[in-house]
């Protein structure tokens, strides 16, 4: 690859972009710009953003407010699809990735950049996920990949190169974990993590309280649905999507609600621990599993299951600027139309249980499932169904038993 003359960096503050800057300009002296997307890191991370990446070395800086467009067009995808990766992670750090890769894409063409930088490693996912849509946006700009090509093998040594050019981090030899956040979640990394033998130190948690400081008291919490979509909690349709999810991540947090410690298979073949947070995630995907188990008849509601195991896949690997993702989300879409209504989960100390659920779409039928016999249901038809079903193990078990006999005989 000819050496770039300037190169557009998925910027993020933390510790491997903040040092990307000086080392792209010391190894390739191209112009840097600093590209970041708010999706709502929170906590403050974005604060001096813009000014730390330009005393750095950045000549432009790109902070662009994509909350609004993160929920709505992303995690409520994922809602509706119910993807939960190896049944457990939702997909927190993988969803977010392919918009901020298709933001910094844009920048870079509406810049007149040459290449495209990120600061993945080359053990993790992300750098899939980064590259996979740096393909689909701008498939001719050339990539570099520091981690792929420095000298530097650890996170000590990377702090230890940003002293020595002057890079400020809120890294530590002592502060080491790896965190990503964003308005869905927060995952943590590394330091005492890496050994899945050591539990997580309750330190780590930044989201949630420990259940056991929760509220004595169990609080119930409502969250309505229009065709699969959040729309409301607590019966509040003014909210936007980005205030219903801090909303649903306030309480959620409050009642401990949405940590898992995850080992998990990596895309690149590798397993690794991580610990996540997803409080208002949590509760949104449980509630709209209650509202389908109202909504969806059985072989609907089954191929869908089997359909988001698919979309989870997909999503972890990077695979979203896809014609299968948009062919999955064009079920989808189908498949929840009738997914509106309300749900009432009931929180206490880190959990929760479904407590209400209603919908005008429900194909629940009192009169039919009740125990008190009606005329909406012959139970004498049961027997026909039961013979047709089981007509074939009947006739495979007689098989058996003659095939025992004429062996008796002989």
């Amino acid at each position: 690859m000819n050496k770039p003359k300037k190169v557009a960096l998925a910027y993020s503050g933390g510790l491997d972009t903040s040092i990307i800057i000086p080392w792209l300009k010391e190894n390739y002296g191209c112009e840097v710009v600093a590209v970041c997307g708010d999706i709502g890191q929170g906590g403050g991370e974005l604060k001096g953003l813009e000014a730390k990446a330009r005393k750095t070395g950045a000549s432009e800086v790109y902070v662009a407010d994509m909350r609004e467009e993160f929920v709505s067009d992303y995690l409520w995808r994922m809602v509706r699809a119910g993807a939960e990766y190896e049944h457990k992670y939702l997909l927190g750090t993988s969803i977010a990735r392919p918009l901020l890769a298709k933001k910094q894409a844009e920048v870079a063409l509406a810049t007149g950049c040459d290449a495209l930088a990120h600061g993945c490693t080359g053990k993790g996912n992300d750098q899939v996920r980064f590259e996979l849509t740096y393909k689909a946006i701008a498939p001719h700009l050339p990539v570099i990949a520091p981690w792929r090509e420095w000298d530097i093998v650890s996170r000590e040594q990377a702090i230890d190169y940003a002293a020595k050019h002057k890079v400020p981090i809120s890294s530590t030899t002592k502060k080491i974990y790896s965190r990503d956040r964003n308005i869905w979640h927060i995952s943590h990394e590394g330091g005492a993590l890496e050994d899945p033998k050591n539990a997580a130190p309750e330190e780590i948690w930044m989201l949630t309280r420990s259940p056991k400081d929760a509220p004595d008291k169990p609080e119930d919490v409502t969250i309505g649905f229009e065709k699969g979509r959040p729309v409301s909690v607590n019966g509040n349709k003014k909210l936007s999507a980005v205030a219903l999810l801090e909303e649903l991540n306030r309480i959620g947090g409050k009642h401990g609600v949405g940590r898992v410690d995850l080992v998990e298979n990596r895309f690149v073949g590798m397993k690794s621990r991580g610990c996540y947070e997803t409080p208002g995630g949590t509760l949104i995907m449980a509630a709209h599993k209650e509202i389908e188990a109202l909504t969806l008849d059985r072989p609907l509601a089954h191929f869908k299951q089997k359909l988001a195991l698919d979309y989870a896949e997909l999503v972890y690997a990077g695979l979203w600027f896809t014609p299968l993702r948009e062919s999955l989300d064009a079920f989808f879409d189908k498949a929840t139309e009738a997914n509106t209504g309300e749900v009432t989960l009931r929180l206490f100390k880190g959990g929760f249980q479904p407590v209400s659920r209603k919908s005008p779409n429900s194909l629940y039928s009192l009169d039919i499932a009740s125990f008190t016999m009606g005329a909406e249901y012959d139970q004498r038809d049961a027997r026909g169904f039961i013979n047709l079903i089981g007509l074939p193990i009947q006739v495979r078990a007689s098989l058996k038993s003659a095939t025992r006999k004429r062996a008796a005989k002989a």
